[in-house]
C-alpha cells in the first residue's frame, strides 16, 4: 500500500520538477545573454568606440548562420563594420547554450548588436537598431519562453512569455 501512494506521488512530482527545472534553464541562460548585452554597452562607452556581440559557433569570427544558440563573442569594432577583422580585440567569448534550447532574434538583431559610445544601439548603416531575441525550449508546441529585449536607446531587459512553438 506505502509503495502504491509512494508511486502516485512520484507521477505527480516529476513532471512538475521538470517544469521547474525548464525554467530555471531558461532564467539562468537569458541572464547570461543579458549580461553580455550590459557588458557590449559598457565597453562601448567605456573604450569611447564601437563594441559588437555577435553570434559564433567558434569563438573566433562572427557567424552569418544560424541563431545565437551557437555561442556569441563580444569585440571591440573599430571600424564599425559589425564584423571581426584582425586586430581587433575579442572581449569576451561564450560557448553554445544547451542543445534543447534555441536563442533566436528577430531581423534587426539576428546577426548582430552594436552599441555605440554614447551606449544605444546602431546598426552598422548607421540606422538605428532595436529588436528582440527569443530563448525557449525546442517545441513544436506552446512553452514558456523569455525574450531579451534590446529598446531604440540599448538598454536591454527581459519579459517572459509563451510562444505557440519553438523552432530548432
Amino acid at each position: 500500500m506505502g509503495v502504491a501512494v509512494m508511486a502516485i506521488l512520484m507521477s505527480l512530482a516529476v513532471p512538475a520538477m521538470t517544469g521547474v527545472m525548464d525554467s530555471v534553464k531558461l532564467t539562468s541562460a537569458s541572464n547570461t545573454f543579458l549580461s553580455t548585452l550590459y557588458l557590449t554597452r559598457s565597453e562601448a562607452i567605456k573604450r569611447n568606440g564601437r563594441v559588437v556581440l555577435c553570434k559564433s559557433a567558434t569563438g573566433l569570427s562572427c557567424s552569418t548562420d544560424g541563431s545565437w544558440e551557437q555561442g556569441w563573442i563580444v569585440f571591440h569594432d573599430e571600424n564599425n563594420n559589425a564584423t571581426l577583422d584582425s586586430g581587433e580585440e575579442i572581449i569576451q567569448r561564450e560557448g553554445a547554450l544547451p542543445s534543447n534550447l534555441s536563442l533566436i532574434g528577430n531581423t534587426p538583431v539576428s546577426k548582430y548588436v552594436s552599441y555605440t559610445s554614447s551606449g544605444t544601439t546602431k546598426l552598422s548603416s548607421g540606422a538605428f537598431q532595436a529588436g528582440m531575441i527569443t530563448l525557449c525550449r525546442q517545441s513544436t508546441s506552446s512553452v514558456e519562453a523569455r525574450q531579451i529585449i534590446v529598446s531604440s536607446t540599448g538598454r536591454p531587459r527581459i519579459q517572459k512569455a509563451t510562444v505557440s512553438a519553438c523552432p530548432s
